[in-house]
């Protein structure tokens, strides 16, 4: 068996939300080392309260949540960034006050291996050229993509093993879109993440994605490899309109 074939994230009846209503209902979801998984829906079905939920942002009142075999529904945010998740939430999350540079060294605070946080960042400017020619430059002064690709890239400082990427093409124009998918598709190829891609854009998600998952009213109603989601016409209208 190999790596892409074991799953770093369970999740098994997840119920979350916000005071007394419930937002998730029972939600199952084995998530692939080395795979990216699209998270499809209508608005208010439940993918950002997923995110939040897997990322300690909102409590689950039920379910299990289990990363790399270990139990981590409770675990506190800072407490799963050392254990290897990054979320990158919608609409980027930039401290606009700050630098390119100073933003992207918040991601590697957490980190005891200097010379390897020293890696890292050297390793996102070459990923994104704009970000190194701006690095002195403030979060206000940066344009949407830059601040997608800054707001990625701090993630990537933490260097996860499992991201959440939470609507990244909001906003930006197609080719920047299409720039920020094939980076998730070579990070998957070439360093083996893992990400699970909250994403508007259907045919933008599943063109990078090994497979999707549809949620309508928090629950699951379909997970299915990314290709018979592409294919499955009766699939695509019922649930992904088009």
């Amino acid at each position: 068996m190999s790596d892409r074939d074991l799953p770093l994230l369970q999740v098994r009846g997840l119920t979350a939300g916000y005071g007394a209503a419930p937002v998730l209902r029972g939600i199952d979801l084995t998530i692939r080392t080395g795979t990216i998984t699209a998270v499809l829906g209508a608005n208010g079905a439940g993918k950002t309260t997923l995110l939040r939920t897997l990322s300690g942002l909102v409590r689950p009142t039920g379910g299990r949540i289990v990363l790399a075999g270990e139990e981590i529904g409770a675990t506190p945010v800072e407490r799963l960034v050392r254990r290897g998740m990054a979320h990158v939430p919608e609409g980027r999350g930039v401290v606009t006050e700050l630098t390119v540079e100073e933003n992207l060294r918040l991601g590697g605070l957490w980190r005891r291996d200097r010379a390897d946080a020293k890696r890292a960042l050297d390793e996102v400017y070459e990923l994104f050229a704009p970000l190194a020619r701006r690095r002195r430059a403030s979060g206000h002064q940066l344009s949407g993509g830059e601040r997608q690709m800054l707001a990625l890239g701090r993630a990537l400082v933490a260097r996860p093993r499992l991201l959440l990427l939470d609507e990244p093409s909001l906003g930006l124009a197609p080719k920047v879109t299409a720039q920020i998918m094939t980076l998730l598709r070579d990070l998957r190829d070439r360093t083996g993440l893992t990400v699970l891609l909250v994403e508007q854009n259907v045919r933008s998600a599943l063109s990078v994605a090994d497979s999707g998952v549809v949620l309508a009213l928090g629950q699951v109603v379909v997970a299915e490899d990314a290709a018979r989601l592409r294919e499955d016409d009766d699939l695509r209208h019922a649930y992904l309109g088009f």
